[in-house]
C-alpha cells in the first residue's frame, strides 16, 4: 500500500490546513474571553511535546503507521481494539467536522438548503479526491493551502479597517489571573485542535523522506498555532471580549462588519470558501486515516473502496450524532473532547512511547 508517496512540503500544508481547519470555523478559548489567544499559545507550546511523542514513535518504527506500530508495541491481540478505536475516532472526528461546515452553510447562505444535500455533496467531493490516492490529496492541498493563507490574511488586512477594531479590547491581560487559562487549555486547548495532529500518524509511512518527519511535525504545530494566535487577537480586537465569547462563527461575524468606503463590502463568500477549505483538509485527513487504518487492519491491497464505505457511513453519521448544532457542540465540549480525545490523543500515546522504550532497551523493538 506503501508504494505511494507524498512530499515533506505537501505533508505540511496538508497538516497546517488540518489544523486551522473546524478551528477557525469555531474560535478558540471562547470560555476566557480576551485571553483567547494566550490560551491558543499555550496549548500550542504544550501540544510542542505531543508531538515529540508522536514522532519519536514514528522514529522507532520507521516506515509504520500508527496502526502497523501497535501489534509491535502492545501485542497483536491487545491492539485489535486500540486499533478498532482509532478507527472509530478519525470516522467519528470526520463526521463531526462534516457537521460543522453543514450548520455553518446552511446557516448562513443556503438557507433553504436540506443540510444532509450540503453534506452529502461535500462528502462526494472528498470521495472523489481521496479515491485518487495520498498524492492526489497532496497535490490539492499544495494548490488550495498557499491560496487559503493568502485569503486569511486578506481578511485580517481587511479587518484593520474596521471602525470597531481596537487592540484595548484585549486588555486587561489575565485580568482573571492564570488560573483559568490553564484551566482552560489542560488538555481542552490541547487536545483541538493540537492533539488532532495524531493522524499524522497514518502519513509517515507515505512521506517521501523520513528524516524530516520531527522538523515537519513541529512545524505544523507552531505555523498552525501561530495562525490561530493571531486570528484570535484579530477577532477580539473587531467583536470585543464579549461578543467573541458568545458568536459561534466569530470569523464570520467580523468579516461582516468590513466595509471598505462603503463599496467593497460582503467578504462573506471568501471566509466561507476558506472554511470550506480548512474542512476540506480537516475531514480528508481523518477519512484517509480511518481508510488507511481499516486497510492494513484486514490487510486489503488497496483503500479506495474502503473510502467509498466511509463516505455513505459519515454523511448519515453527522446528522444522527447530535439533534441540533447547539446539542452537537456540548457533546464534542463536554464530553468528546476532554475524555475521548485526552484518552487517545495523550494518554495513550505517551503510554505506547514509555512501552516502546522499554522494548527498545530490553533489545525487543
Amino acid at each position: 500500500m506503501n508504494t505511494e508517496k507524498i512530499g515533506g512540503l505537501q505533508l505540511f500544508y496538508l497538516m497546517a490546513g488540518y489544523v486551522l481547519g473546524t478551528a477557525i470555523i469555531l474560535g478558540l478559548g471562547q470560555d476566557v474571553k480576551q485571553d483567547a489567544w494566550i490560551l491558543i499559545a499555550v496549548g500550542m507550546l504544550s501540544s510542542l511535546i505531543l508531538m515529540v511523542v508522536y514522532t519519536q514513535l514514528a522514529a522507532y518504527y520507521p516506515g509504520d503507521s500508527l496502526v502497523q506500530m501497535l501489534p509491535k508495541i502492545i501485542g497483536k491481540f491487545l491492539s485489535y481494539p486500540v486499533i478498532l478505536l482509532y478507527i472509530l475516532h478519525f470516522t467519528y472526528s470526520a463526521a463531526r467536522g462534516s457537521r460543522e461546515l453543514g450548520d455553518l452553510i446552511v446557516t448562513t447562505i443556503l438557507s433553504e438548503t436540506p443540510i444532509i444535500v450540503v453534506i452529502g455533496s461535500f462528502m462526494l467531493l472528498m470521495i472523489y479526491c481521496l479515491r485518487g490516492g495520498v498524492e492526489t490529496f497532496g497535490r490539492m492541498a499544495e494548490i488550495v493551502f498557499p491560496v487559503y493563507i493568502f485569503s486569511l490574511i486578506l481578511i485580517w488586512i481587511l479587518l484593520l479597517s474596521v471602525d470597531q477594531f481596537d487592540m484595548k479590547h484585549l486588555t486587561p491581560v489575565l485580568g482573571n489571573g492564570i488560573k483559568p487559562v490553564l484551566k482552560a487549555a489542560f488538555p481542552s486547548a490541547i487536545n483541538f485542535p493540537f492533539g488532532e495532529t495524531i493522524v499524522i500518524m497514518m502519513f509517515f509511512p507515505f512521506l517521501s523522506n523520513k528524516k524530516y518527519v520531527r522538523k515537519i511535525g513541529m512545524s505544523i504545530i507552531l505555523v498552525g498555532g501561530l495562525l490561530l494566535t493571531i486570528n484570535s487577537i484579530m477577532m477580539i480586537s473587531v467583536l470585543g471580549p464579549e461578543i467573541y465569547s458568545k458568536d459561534i462563527f466569530s470569523l464570520l461575524a467580523a468579516t461582516q462588519m468590513v466595509s471598505v468606503a462603503d463599496f467593497l463590502e460582503r467578504f462573506d463568500a471568501l471566509v466561507i470558501l476558506m472554511m470550506v477549505a480548512g474542512v476540506f483538509f480537516k475531514v480528508g485527513a481523518f477519512i484517509f486515516g480511518a481508510a488507511v487504518g481499516i486497510s492494513q487492519l484486514l490487510r486489503l491491497k488497496q483503500s479506495r473502496s474502503v473510502i467509498l464505505a466511509l463516505g455513505t457511513i459519515i454523511t448519515p453519521l453527522s446528522l444522527l450524532s447530535a439533534s441540533s448544532f447547539v446539542e452537537h457542540l456540548e457533546i464534542g465540549f463536554k464530553y468528546y473532547l476532554p475524555y475521548i480525545h485526552t484518552f487517545l490523543q495523550i494518554i495513550m500515546p505517551i503510554l505506547f512511547l514509555c512501552t516502546a522504550f522499554l522494548r527498545k532497551k530490553m533489545g525487543h523493538l
